[in-house]
């Protein structure tokens, strides 16, 4: 049953679920040439691809954010709009890391309302003055969308917040949700407008537009998509809470390339892949890979820099230099520490407080030499928790001046106003200090900053009095919470929530030896002047460009509803297997092998019931029966097993445990398919396996009777796959000397005697056949892991090798669409089974029946086997109509059987040989 958080969404997708005004498409797609204009891809097409080659010459890359980077004010005379470019603005100052003749498109929304009959018209000046191209939305959405699910829902839960009563944050709101989905498609409308799938790479920012990827990616199944998460990642146990995580992960997961601050961030994104989608991630030459159906996503961690160039030219204006003096007058002779923090309650801000208290109450000496300067940048969110915050705050910093300050020294200092930047860089110039004190956070830039303004530049030196060559010192005090964190790595890190060690950290800050201060600002000023935000940007992008150059080496098609849609992409070699086409060619063969796997291919591998079900085996009779077959099940579970769930298919051959067992029907006797083995290792194996068993929950072993297999998909997913790997380099250890192997699969470690693999049982059935002079013309072969794969190979091999009249047909193919060597595959068992039924009907046609009038055409003898055989039996077949007389014939070493239908008392009709 579809979940209610998909079922209405294909209605989102197409637009249709709220009322709100369809996108104009008036704004130019693409210039091809000077003066003209080519729409490319009709906008209401879904061909899901651009089969137009642009001519552009020019790089072009579209950026998309919530926000567009500029200012908006409306002249009061004319009751025009007026724009101005925001230098502050990240998406702005990433341009520094192309060249000049990069283009930059940028998408996004404004910080103002405009009204509906002035929108064309602000459009078209910002795409014309700045390339911008706005997305209106109405303001009843814009509150739903921004304020609700993304500010009350989204951000909180980023930060580990859970709701766990309503005082304490918004439970899930699903008319939230459909607004944030809502606004996201209409941010994907707008880049529609003007992307040229072909060419421009987008590159889509933060949390507020994390299922745009799936709107881009369903238009345009090649597009080009980077997406950076700018706020923290939780960890999967918070992440799971969220009703509509699903939506959220695949939508991530329709982009190429995926972008953290940190490793944490990236790590808790992985974990969440693998628990909830069952996603493996791979790491190759230094980049991480998970592989999404057929579909590389890469992800990258990166922490954004600074803009060098932006902060130096503020440090050089006139009216900073006045602020400068000026702050250094009033603070002479004491000690600074600044923190400077957005108003909320992940800051930190109260506890950062009670630590400066904690730092005066344990060294008097320090009491009116040390001044804490808080300044609270303005709330961009609202709500109860924003205010019990900023009560908070205010309360602890009186109680510290009345206890601590005097008419002349207040120990803190709160600046709650619009501070400008320039006044901004005087503190950071004359602190000592830099603390930054987040119980959760992103990327904080404020550190950064710090160290930049604390090296000066000679304008700044003289308006300090500083000498040119003189050491340049600072310290940092930053949360382990915080982004920057592990890039600062001269900075002393701190629990936000132990109040002691905060103020300690503050003592050893400000009382620190100058030489000692001087060499933590040389490394951190080196690192952060050469990852800067251009390399930032440049970096990212490299790593984009990279993971799409395979995207038209493949062929690709989307699957899926709503946001549940994701495109699959396959080497234009691997396509699925059609019924068809293997029955046409089963049919015009005469000798025919067929080997199948057991798990995952004819049994589903979800299903707790592993015996095969009647229709299975009836599939499996039919088959087998047909003398032109030999069909062989070839599994790596025990011969026990498979001899019972097997045992109405007579003449299905078995290879169990990959083919340590071999047995070319229900007649025959079991033998080994290699030379008898050694198998003393077992006694080492068995206790390594059961200390493995014995700590993690939710694993077991598997006892055969020549390997052991450790099976832990019922653990939990990072400790399972954690210790069979530490299971794999043990027993590698001890078994080094040893006739075995060990081989780590999907959810197991297995150790098997050497020279036992299902691609050599499988090449030696074919090399029978081809010794008893029935040499294949036709070969299926399907299995769904990676031991499979060694059939696939082996199956070629044999087949190129062998001196055979003619080439076989063969049809490897694998469950699942995966890397493989096979050259088919099927979506998953179901289809297997349905595959095979084909194949079975072709063997197995209805019989033609001739009227009881005609009266019986044969007698019973003409069934009965031919003088010298000996009959093995009579029975009905799986067809209640059919009678089936089977022996053995000691000319071919082979089972043979006959057909009769049966009808009014008499065998007539069709014989089968």
């Amino acid at each position: 049953m579809v979940s209610r958080s998909c079922a209405s969404l294909l209605d989102l997708a197409s637009g249709n679920l709220l009322d709100i005004p369809q996108a104009p498409k008036y704004l130019p797609r693409v210039m091809t040439v000077p003066g003209i204009i080519s729409d490319l891809d009709g906008y209401n097409s879904n061909d899901g691809d651009s089969e137009v080659a642009s001519s552009i010459c020019r790089e072009r890359k579209i950026i998309v954010a919530n926000m567009l980077p500029v200012h908006a004010r409306k002249d009061i005379e004319t009751g025009k709009w007026c724009f101005s470019l925001d230098e502050d603005s990240l998406y702005l100052q990433l341009k520094d890391g192309f060249s000049p003749e990069t283009e930059f498109i940028y998408v996004g929304g404004l910080k103002v309302d405009i009204e509906a009959s002035e929108q064309e018209e602000v459009s078209q000046k910002l795409l014309e003055d700045f390339n911008c191209v706005p997305t209106f939305i109405p303001q009843d959405l814009q509150k739903k969308f921004y304020l609700g699910f993304c500010k009350q829902q989204l951000w909180p839960l980023f930060h580990y917040m859970l709701p766990m009563c309503p005082d304490h944050g918004d439970r899930f709101d699903r008319s939230l949700w459909q607004a944030y989905v809502s606004a996201n498609k209409m941010f994907a409308d707008k880049v529609m407008e003007v992307i040229n799938p072909d060419e421009d790479y987008v590159w889509i920012h933060d949390y507020h537009l994390m299922v745009l990827p799936t709107f881009l990616r369903k238009r345009f199944n090649r597009v080009k998509l980077g997406f950076f998460l700018h706020s923290p990642f939780p960890s999967s146990e918070i992440y799971r809470t969220l009703a509509v995580r699903d939506e959220i992960l695949r939508g991530l997961l329709n982009c190429d390339l995926i972008g953290f601050q940190t490793f944490d961030y990236a790590r808790h994104f992985l974990s969440c892949c693998s628990r909830m989608l069952g996603l493996d991630y791979e790491s190759k030459r230094g980049h991480i890979g998970l592989d999404y159906f057929g579909r590389t996503v890469y992800i990258k961690i990166l922490p954004v820099g600074i803009h060098m160039g932006r902060l130096e030219s503020v440090m050089n204006l006139s009216t900073t230099a006045a602020k400068v003096k000026e702050v250094q007058e009033r603070f002479e002779g004491k000690k600074v520490i600044i923190g400077i923090d957005d108003m909320d309650i992940f800051k930190g801000i109260s506890l950062k407080l009670l630590a400066v208290e904690q730092l005066l109450q344990q060294n008097p000496n320090l009491r009116g030499k040390v001044v804490m300067v808080q300044i609270i940048n303005p709330a961009r969110g609202l709500g109860k928790d924003v205010e019990e915050a900023k009560r908070e705050t205010y309360e602890t910093a009186n109680r510290i001046n009345e206890v601590y300050g005097s008419p002349e020294y207040e120990p803190v200092i709160l600046i709650d106003r619009y501070v400008p930047r320039y006044e901004k860089t005087a503190y950071y110039a004359v602190s000592e200090c830099c603390i930054v004190n987040a119980v959760r956070d992103g990327m904080n830039l404020v550190p950064y900053k710090y160290i930049v303004c604390r090296q000066g530049t000679r304008f700044m030196d003289e308006a300090m009095g500083i000498k040119l060559d003189s050491p340049r010192t600072s310290m940092i005090v930053v949360s382990e919470f915080v982004g920057c964190s592990p890039s600062l790595s001269g900075a002393i890190r701190v629990n936000p929530w132990d109040i002691d060690a905060v103020a300690d950290a503050l003592n050893l800050a400000i009382t620190m030896r100058e030489s000692e201060k001087q060499l933590r600002h040389e490394k951190h000023y080196r690192y952060i002047s050469t990852h800067d935000v251009a390399y930032w940007a440049r970096s990212f992008m490299q790593d984009l460009e990279r993971a799409c150059q395979d995207h038209y080496r493949k062929r690709c098609w989307g699957i899926g509803l709503g946001l549940g849609f994701r495109v699959v992409s396959l080497s234009p070699s691997f396509r699925k297997l059609s019924n068809d086409h293997i029955t046409s060619a089963y049919k015009r063969t005469n000798r025919r092998a067929i080997f199948l796997d057991y798990d995952g291919t004819v049994i589903s591998q979800t299903s707790i019931v592993k015996r095969p079900s009647p229709e299975v085996i009836s599939i499996l009779r039919m088959l087998s029966s047909d003398p032109k077959n030999t069909v062989f099940i070839i599994s790596g579970r025990g011969r026990s097993s498979l001899s019972e769930w097997l045992d109405p298919c007579e003449m299905v051959g078995i290879a169990a445990e990959h083919g340590y067992f071999i047995r070319w029907n229900k007649a025959s006797e079991w033998e080994i398919g290699t030379p008898a083995a050694d198998l003393d290792w077992i006694n080492i194996v068995e206790p390594i396996m059961k200390l493995y068993t014995e700590a993690t929950d939710g694993s077991n072993i598997e006892i055969k009777e020549s390997a052991l297999v450790w099976h832990h998909q019922d653990a939990d997913p990072d400790f399972g796959s954690c210790q069979a790997k530490e299971m794999l380099d043990h027993l590698e250890n001890v078994l080094a000397n040893e006739p075995a192997v060990v081989n780590r699969g999907q959810h197991i470690v297995e150790v098997k005697p050497q020279g036992v693999s299902k691609g050599l049982v499988a090449g030696n059935i074919l090399l029978n056949m081809v010794d008893h002079g029935r040499p294949p013309d036709f070969v299926l072969c399907i299995g769904d892991d990676r031991s499979d794969e060694d059939m696939f190979e082996s199956i070629l091999n044999t087949v190129s090798a062998s001196s055979l009249p003619a080439a076989p047909e063969i049809f490897a193919c694998t469950v699942g669409q995966k890397p493989s060597k096979a050259k088919y595959y099927l979506d998953d068992s179901a289809d297997v089974v349905k595959l095979l039924q084909g194949l079975a009907n072709a063997s197995c046609p209805k019989p033609k029946y001739i009227m009881p009038s005609q009266g019986p055409l044969f007698a019973f003898e003409d069934f009965l086997p031919v003088n010298g055989e000996r009959s093995f039996g009579v029975d009905l077949d799986s067809n209640p109509m059919c009678l089936r007389i089977w022996w053995h014939n000691s000319t071919f070493g082979a089972i043979l059987q006959r057909f009769a239908w049966i009808h009014g008392g008499g065998f007539w009709g069709d014989v089968q040989d």
